[in-house]
């Protein structure tokens, strides 16, 4: 079975990407990402700490913005419309889950459609749909980079997507469907009928259902490759820390059906950051006045 890095992969796309940002800062333009994070959730910061340090190894500058607990939805909107308004800032992201008293679905339109690097904006999701994106959502734009990069047929094969979140599964969905990349695409969720029956066809599988394990060999088609977007924590007495690391798949059984898989962790993870810094460099590009997208086939 050919494992799909997305670590390896990530560093091939890191060090082109240098490269750009290099260019721009030649003309006078630093790429700059600023990363809002509410509180002290222990995961949340281990993310954004991972963004940080893929920024500055590909040249862009980061700000990581944290916030108390205890800021309001106004507080939060308030220093969202100040980085909008900072020339300086080129991509702005807020990083999730937020507080629970917090309502993190209003704040994709209150981010500039400039500057929404993450894709959540209704205009640049609208966009994505209809083939003619200013930015690609990252998860879902790693997907890609990962099945193109790794020359894996996708024109015509079927794909089952697992998943219907507009994060993950929706947009995949869609992007895969998408004129130049031309997949003939199914999109599972928790009440589709014969929905095992659609993954035992599909020669490729996209796990994004947030259910540790749930795959296993007898659900794949022979030679399929499979996607695996999950990332858990399970109970692990034997690990130092108490846990492991595992994704949607259950990679030690569908290994013997599978011929290429992403691993967990090092999979899809580090290419959705990639992603991420991809955006915010195509940010920078569009407010210095270059193309705002719209002419790539995903």
């Amino acid at each position: 079975m050919k494992i799909l890095s997305g670590k390896e992969l990530s560093e091939l796309i890191q060090a082109e990407l240098a490269g750009e940002a290099a260019a721009l800062k030649k003309l006078g333009c630093t790429p700059t990402l600023a990363v809002i994070r509410v509180g002290e959730d222990e995961a949340t910061g281990i993310y954004v700490r991972n963004k940080v340090r893929a920024a500055a190894k590909v040249g862009l500058h980061s700000e990581d913005i944290h916030l108390p607990a205890s800021t309001s939805q106004s507080e939060l909107e308030a220093k969202v419309e100040c980085l909008n308004s900072d020339p300086a800032v080129h991509g702005l992201i807020c990083q999730l889950p937020l507080p629970g008293h917090l309502n993190e679905k209003r704040l994709p339109e209150r981010i500039d459609p400039l500057k929404d690097v993450d894709c959540f904006h209704p205009l640049n999701f609208g966009l994505m749909a209809m083939g003619t994106p200013r930015f690609l959502p990252c998860t879902p734009a790693g997907i890609i980079e990962i099945l193109l990069r790794y020359e894996v047929p996708v024109a015509g094969q079927h794909v089952v997507v697992l998943g219907r979140s507009n994060i993950v599964g929706r947009p995949v969905a869609m992007m895969l469907g998408h004129k130049g990349i031309d997949a003939t695409v199914s999109l599972c969720h928790s009440r589709s009928k014969d929905a095992a029956q659609l993954m035992r066809q599909a020669d490729i599988l996209v796990a994004a259902i947030g259910q540790p394990e749930w795959v296993k060999a007898d659900m794949l088609k022979e030679g399929a490759v499979v996607i695996d977007v999950g990332v858990h924590q399970v109970p692990d007495p034997s690990r130092k820390r108490g846990y492991r690391i595992c994704g949607d798949v259950d990679q030690a059984d569908a290994a013997s059906r599978a011929a290429a898989m992403t691993p967990v962790p090092g999979g899809v993870g580090p290419v959705t950051i990639t992603m991420l810094l991809k955006n915010t460099i195509a940010a920078a590009r569009m407010q210095m006045g270059g193309p705002q997208g719209g002419d790539t086939p995903a």
